[in-house]
């Protein structure tokens, strides 16, 4: 294998390491977003089940 070669498949093993870096980024920020978003329905969940009729009925007058 001569040096232009090897230097070629040196970039693309780098190249295609950088982009594994951003897609495996990129699905840790999706998780923590997911993370987040479930701890707020439990924490709305955990509200209804300790006030089961907050937000039940509401008054209306016409």
């Amino acid at each position: 294998m001569d040096i232009a070669s090897v230097s070629m498949a040196l970039s693309h093993i780098s190249d295609m390491s950088q982009i594994g870096t951003a897609v495996l980024k990129r699905a840790m920020d999706t998780n923590e977003a997911m993370g987040k978003g479930l701890v707020q329905i439990m924490d709305s969940a955990m509200e209804l089940s300790v006030n089961p009729d907050v937000g039940a009925n509401i008054d209306l007058r016409i």
